[in-house]
């Protein structure tokens, strides 16, 4: 039976994830933590970021990883499959779509139209993970509690990849480092 949810559950996030990976991560939070409690909110955090360091699609790596934990070797065989699933049915369908009426102006304005969508997504995703690390997931959010050492590297990792341009991983990289630093120092995240 937890095969069968797994699956399910992976199916729903491979299905309604248009964007990608990023996009991803606000359902995979839904399914794993809020509807089904497989990961706490702190697991779901550790999830993401190491989906994000580990070669391959996160939505697959967060797949994998879950089932992994949820039911071993079949439940990560069970989550990736339901993860894949949709996208390798809809690729293959819209690619006979896209080939044949590529030049329509009305689908070029549906894709135009996915955008905000995606990067509503995205956002989501961005936000609920600050609030998390800033707040440590609190639904009372107070400027008194706010965990600064989180929200600084958060803030400056932010910075660094919009003015700097620097590589998603080599920032990752960097944070993992100062965390070990400020772990060593007695300094907790």
């Amino acid at each position: 039976m937890i095969l069968i949810r797994l699956f399910l559950s992976f199916l729903q996030i491979g299905l309604f994830s248009i964007g990608g990976g990023y996009a991803a991560i606000p359902l995979i939070q839904e399914q794993t933590v809020t509807l089904n409690g497989w990961l706490t909110a702190e697991q779901f955090m550790n999830l993401a970021t190491i989906a994000e360091m580990t070669p391959g699609p996160i939505a697959i790596n967060g797949a994998t990883f879950v089932g992994l934990k949820v039911a071993g070797f079949p439940g990560a065989v069970a989550a990736t499959f339901g993860c894949i699933l949709p996208s390798l049915v809809i690729v293959s369908i819209l690619s006979l779509i896209y080939r044949r009426y590529r030049s329509l102006p009305m689908l070029q304005s549906v894709l135009g139209s996915l955008r905000p969508a995606v990067i509503a997504l995205i956002a989501a995703a961005g936000i609920n993970m600050l609030l998390q690390v800033a707040f440590g997931g609190r639904e009372n959010i107070s400027l008194t509690e706010i965990h600064w050492v989180g929200a600084a590297l958060f803030t400056v990792s932010f910075l660094i990849m919009r003015k700097f341009h620097f590589n998603p991983i080599v920032v990752m990289a960097m944070c993992g480092v100062a965390g070990l630093l400020l772990g060593m120092i007695g300094i907790p995240l």
